[in-house]
């Protein structure tokens, strides 16, 4: 098994970033349109550098996933913030080349532990495509709980998709 840590973006990921993204362009692309065949590392050094500024505010939490060793693993992070409703995105994806080895359910986890003990959101959601089976699969491992299907709900290469939406979540601290 994998050992999986995460850690928050820095500048000097954009190169791993990048490599791994290219590797995975045939698996992620359905997917996650960012990650396409002609992606550049100059797309990977901005990203990282708008990501480092939302996490510094508040606004995203995006992290690497990475081995014992420092391989970088792909990515997770909690977007869409919802802070009136407390509830965020929770995404995911793994190098090509490392999937099926249970990182991203080690890192669903880790994320909901750290989403739970560093904020104040009291749901994470997980959107996966009705086809992208893998994803969904993930989800599941890691506890989260399938509510249903939402019709139409992600676009992707300008294709409209149901979406199955995954939940996590945990009691509300007493109001204030």
């Amino acid at each position: 098994m994998v050992h999986v840590r995460l850690r928050p973006y820095v500048e000097s990921d954009a190169l791993l970033m990048f490599e791994a993204a290219r590797e995975s362009v045939k698996e992620a692309y359905p997917w996650m349109p960012w990650c396409h065949p002609t992606y550049q590392l100059s797309e990977a050094q901005d990203w990282i550098r708008n990501q480092m500024q939302l996490f510094a505010e508040s606004s995203e939490f995006m992290f690497v996933m990475e081995s014992d060793n420092g391989l970088y693993l792909g990515g997770c992070g909690l977007n869409r913030i919802n802070s009136e409703h407390r509830c965020a995105n929770l995404g995911y994806w793994v190098r090509s080349s490392r999937v099926g080895q249970g990182i991203a359910t080690r890192a669903v986890k880790l994320l909901a532990e750290w989403a739970f003990s560093h904020t104040d959101l009291v749901r994470l959601e997980i959107l996966s495509a009705v086809d992208n089976k893998p994803s969904q699969r993930v989800a599941e491992k890691a506890g989260a709980v399938r509510e249903g299907v939402l019709r139409r709900r992600l676009q992707s290469h300008g294709v409209w998709h149901d979406a199955v939406v995954f939940a996590i979540t945990r009691d509300p601290p007493p109001a204030t």
